[in-house]
């Protein structure tokens, strides 16, 4: 089943700047344009780009928030921007910036509000409070006020304000910024869970490669606002010819490292970067400079995911 339909998408904005000292100049700026994509029921999509290629822009159509210029937008069989009211009951919405809860109630005054609003029969509220609470930790922060929490606990709880209604399709933008790793492996788990026990439909927007790595099992890439890539994440990785990178600290310094599958790219005293291919498996590249080398510590390097969609875009 096909929640998010989309065909030819465009937005264009007015942009009016000074010229000279009296007058104005009217430049439209396309934002969006030709976009095209689908989304099923179940699927967890991660709609990625550099900044300005249009991802917040698509998101608020999406939701409701700007009508499009042209163009084709269903979401549950829905027009976002003429039947907001019923969309809302179907989408949940979580921005990694922004707040939608109320920032000097305790969490539980913010919850017990949203039951009001989303009109959630209170057994079912009561039921899915307490599945969330219990899933992301929040017991013990439930009678504090948001202005007094942590990032980490502020995203906790948004994502359980957007949850709480069940909605079939969950948009995540920018979800773990600003995160420690405890709390993103946190989030990435609870939201794997999410989609394989309620079906949920997520679409991620990110800067985070490990977020899409971690989740999404499809890949949408947009720049300057249209769809330059639509696939698995390994074949971006192969189109866009990106690279990770190991890099190796040895006991003692030593000529570059020499081992199937990576080539030595950089060294500075002990320390050595080796870099191979982004869809590769970085295990048995590992395990080959283990058994050869005194090595001291480990750690991988993820592409730069601007940089790919740069390599792609300019193929293209």
């Amino acid at each position: 089943m096909t929640l998010i339909d989309v065909r030819d998408l465009a937005r264009t904005f007015v942009v009016r700047k000074r010229s000279g000292r009296l007058g104005r100049t009217r430049t439209e700026v396309e934002a969006v344009r030709d976009l095209t994509f689908d989304i099923d029921a179940g699927e967890m999509v991660g709609y990625i780009g550099p900044n300005g290629a249009g991802k917040s822009t698509t998101i608020k159509m999406l939701t409701g928030i700007l009508v499009p210029t042209s163009g084709h937008l269903r979401v549950s069989g829905l027009e976002p921007s003429t039947q907001r009211t019923d969309l809302a009951r179907r989408i949940g919405v979580v921005f990694g910036q922004r707040t939608t809860l109320w920032w000097d109630l305790p969490l539980r005054d913010s919850f017990e509000l949203l039951q009001k609003i989303y009109r959630v029969d209170p057994v079912r509220h009561r039921r899915n409070l307490q599945e969330y609470v219990e899933l992301l930790d929040l017991g013990d922060l439930l009678d504090t006020p948001v202005r007094q929490l942590s990032l980490g606990q502020r995203m906790r709880g948004d994502i359980t304000a957007a949850l709480l209604h069940d909605p079939e399709i969950l948009y995540l933008d920018e979800p773990t910024i600003g995160l420690d790793v405890v709390s993103k492996g946190r989030l990435r788990e609870f939201l794997r869970t999410l989609n394989a026990e309620r079906g949920t439909t997520l679409m991620l927007t990110t800067h985070d490669l490990q977020d899409i790595e971690a989740l999404c099992d499809r890949v949408i890439v947009i720049d300057h606002g249209t769809a330059v890539f639509d696939g698995p994440l390994a074949d971006l990785h192969r189109r866009g010819g990106s690279r990770r990178t190991l890099v190796v600290d040895l006991v003692d310094e030593a000529p570059p490292i020499e081992v199937p599958g990576a080539s030595t790219r950089r060294v500075e005293g002990p320390r050595q970067w080796l870099s191979f291919p982004a869809g590769a498996s970085a295990a048995p590249i590992v395990s080959a400079v283990a058994a050869a080398y005194a090595v001291a510590d480990l750690s991988i390097q993820e592409p730069d995911i601007e940089d790919v969609i740069r390599d792609i875009y300019a193929g293209a």
